[in-house]
């Protein structure tokens, strides 16, 4: 017979939990999706790491007035742009910059949006209304000119850039989190939770969390791909990452007027970021199948 926690609940125990992980990543490794996605996210992250340990063969900064718009070869295996610099370890580093932002910038609407729900769905009242208002008014705004809108309020860094992007996509994960709640806090067991006197914070953190937290993981590496595309096109407006940093999408500007001369100056930046959104994508897609419990039951 199963142990009974405070709430007359199952204690489940830590190994059906390692059970359900280790099942939940073998399920990643043998989907077709989720696994391109993890070889093109791995393939990103290690681009990213040489760039950040100072791994590559040339500065992304350095200029070689004598290496100009020079087409790809041994040396600059992406060839260079009009000042003499190398576009690989360019491109190296502003993947590494865009990974960065994104992953600030959705740590924070992660953190921010799933407290945000779970408050709002399973206190509801006044938190729930005033929740809500603000997402209402969030969401009134198409999520790029909000971002342009605060990108240009702060001082262009690439923190405040992230936080400008975060608060853009916190409602998502307070939509995301908050239908999900307002059933569980109906369920039997959360019912119980509450029947032995334990506090709301209590029940949230222990009986609600962990049972969105598949939701959110899915959530999270769609986000991930927006981010980056968003960072991306700030940065093609000129309200992105500030210069001399190098960014995909200031350097897709910058090469607009040399496509004819110099295509490798775009192709390659547009190539990276395409790879690195779709593997985002994919892994999404591989981890979200991993995570429910239908597809697993099929397989």
């Amino acid at each position: 017979m199963s142990a009974l926690d405070s709430t007359g609940a199952p204690v489940q125990s830590v190994q059906p939990r390692r059970r359900a992980g280790r099942d939940a990543w073998r399920m990643l490794r043998r989907s077709p999706t989720g696994l391109a996605g993890l070889v093109l996210v791995g393939a990103i992250v290690l681009l990213c790491l040489a760039s950040a340990s100072g791994l590559l063969p040339h500065d992304p900064l350095a200029q070689e007035a004598a290496q100009r718009m020079s087409p790809p070869s041994a040396e600059h295996w992406f060839g260079t742009d009009r000042f003499g610099r190398d576009v690989f370890a360019r491109v190296a580093a502003g993947v590494a910059n865009s990974a960065r932002i994104a992953l600030v910038a959705v740590a924070f609407s992660t953190i921010a949006g799933t407290i945000g729900g779970i408050v709002a769905g399973y206190l509801r009242g006044a938190p729930d209304a005033a929740v809500s208002g603000i997402t209402n008014v969030l969401f009134a705004f198409p999520p790029l000119l909000l971002a342009l809108t605060l990108a240009s309020v702060f001082a262009r860094t690439w923190f405040t850039i992230a936080v400008a992007i975060a608060i853009v996509y916190t409602p998502i994960f307070i939509r995301v989190t908050r239908g999900p709640v307002l059933t569980l806090r109906e369920i039997d067991f959360v019912r119980a939770a509450r029947a032995t006197g334990q506090s709301s914070a209590a029940i949230m953190a222990r009986h609600i969390l962990p049972n969105i937290a598949s939701i959110v993981i899915v959530q999270v590496t769609l986000s991930l791909s927006w981010a980056v595309l968003t960072e991306a096109s700030l940065s093609f407006l000129g309200l992105g990452t500030p210069p001399p940093a190098p960014s995909l999408g200031s350097m897709v500007y910058e090469a607009r007027t040399l496509v004819a001369l110099a295509p490798w100056t775009m192709v390659f930046p547009g190539l990276v970021m395409v790879v690195l959104v779709v593997g985002l994508n994919l892994l999404g897609d591989g981890v979200r199948d991993a995570l429910d419990p239908q597809s697993r039951g099929k397989r």
